[in-house]
């Protein structure tokens, strides 16, 4: 869902005034009134052989603001706003590996920015909770944990953004609550759309983000559970299940293609260390059907019209630790703030054809193993300096490393 800058700029000032209706007090609407927001910029450096010639970057990644507004004590407004990449026009990608050497138009950046959420909030009791509205699909570790002091790298978890949507955002119903330790959503939402799934990054680019309004002909349910079982230790899973045949922009596919995601993950933060542990499984039925399809797409579309895997595999592991604490140790109690130097390695896997349907070509560049070991340095809480060196190998036989070197900014307030 899309919307031009400044209508999302005024939308979120003007949003107090247009629910209320009445004036209030400065320290009132100030109670009422919470704003948030968080910018990541990084540096990218590539020694790949896959791709000797790419060049070094920059990327102004996001820069996302989000106003929550309490109309009384049981409803709330949120609003949350992204802009991406630093974009204010059409741009042009060129893929030499998926689309054979063609240059891409990335329309949805043209001079607009994302709606990542807009949604009411009904609070009941603290067991059951109603939102209404566009808000964030409640599947892997991402969808929650999004800004720059939630993970260690430069950019957001590989085995996460490869195989389901980084951050996302559907327009549905749902209920959530907490039960003691257990905290637990559920959702029904608008589905996905075939066009747009494909060999390298399976359904990632099926959230419907090219047209002014997303097709609804299927929906799909999707829920979490997270459970804490000690102050430093949460596990957590998410299901996703829907068709996404009928949402394609015509109706071509003459066949159910629903879209079974299952995941877990897991963090444990005790003191200076830091674990986090995720697992994501994916299935798309008759994938072979998806795949011939999708072969068959107008160039218009701007999809990649290439083969489709039916199952996608991903997992990470990670470790850090803030090493400042041995030169700064905390008495027992204190909740005051030091600055931190964590030093962390992870190590991802991810294969977006893990399997294949009769007569699909398994292309072993898509199976990714990828070690990383890097720097978060917090000078402030809401202020972090990044550094990385990431080692990817691809399935491919000869010419399939990828080093990439990156530092990164980000800030929240």
């Amino acid at each position: 869902m899309k919307v031009s800058i400044a209508a999302c700029l005024s939308a979120m000032l003007l949003l107090p005034l247009l629910v209320t209706g009445s004036a209030f007090g400065q320290e009132e609407e100030d109670k009422r009134l919470e704003f948030e927001g968080y910018a990541v910029i990084n540096y990218l450096n590539y020694n790949w052989q896959t791709d000797s010639v790419r060049r070094a970057n920059v990327d102004v990644e996001r820069l996302a603001f989000e106003v929550e507004y309490k109309l009384t004590d049981r409803i709330r407004l949120e609003a949350e706003v992204e802009f991406e990449h630093g974009g204010t026009g059409s741009t042009m990608e060129f893929d030499k590996f998926e689309e054979f050497g063609e240059y891409e138009q990335e329309i949805e950046q043209g001079g607009e920015v994302v709606l990542e959420k807009v949604a009411a909030e009904i609070l009941i009791v603290p067991e059951f909770n109603v939102r209404l509205g566009h808000f964030y699909v409640p599947v892997g570790r991402l969808n929650s944990d999004y800004e720059p002091n939630d993970y260690f790298t430069t950019q957001r978890s590989e085995a996460e953004v490869n195989i389901i949507p980084g951050v996302w955002h559907e327009t549905g119903i749902g209920v959530f609550g907490d039960v003691g330790p257990l905290r637990y959503q559920a959702v029904l939402v608008n589905g996905l759309d075939a066009t747009g799934f494909s060999s390298a990054m399976w359904i990632v680019r099926g959230h419907q983000t090219k047209f002014e309004m997303a097709n609804a002909e299927n929906l799909a349910v999707a829920g979490r559970l997270d459970y804490r079982f000690m102050p430093e230790l949460e596990v957590s899973v998410s299901g996703y299940f829907g068709n996404s045949a009928d949402n394609r922009p015509k109706p071509d596919l003459n066949v159910p293609a629903h879209v079974g995601i299952g995941e877990m993950h897991v963090d444990y933060n005790a003191g200076p260390l830091t674990l986090r542990g995720l697992a994501l499984y994916g299935t798309l039925q008759n994938a072979a059907a998806v795949s011939r399809a999708n072969r068959s797409l107008s160039n218009n579309l701007n999809a990649k019209r290439t083969p489709v895997g039916s199952a996608a595999l991903g997992w990470f592991v990670e470790a850090g630790y803030d090493v400042l604490s041995f030169l700064s140790p905390k008495a027992a109690g204190d909740a005051s703030w030091l600055p931190e130097l964590d030093l962390f390695a992870r190590y991802d896997f991810y294969d977006t054809m893990y399997k294949v349907d009769a007569g699909i070509f398994d292309n072993p560049r898509w199976e990714r193993t990828v070690w990383t070991g890097g720097i978060n340095y917090r000078l402030a809480p809401g202020f972090v300096l990044k550094g990385q060196y990431s080692h990817r190998a691809l399935g491919l036989s000869a010419d399939n490393i990828e080093d990439t070197f990156s530092l990164g900014l980000g800030a929240q307030l």
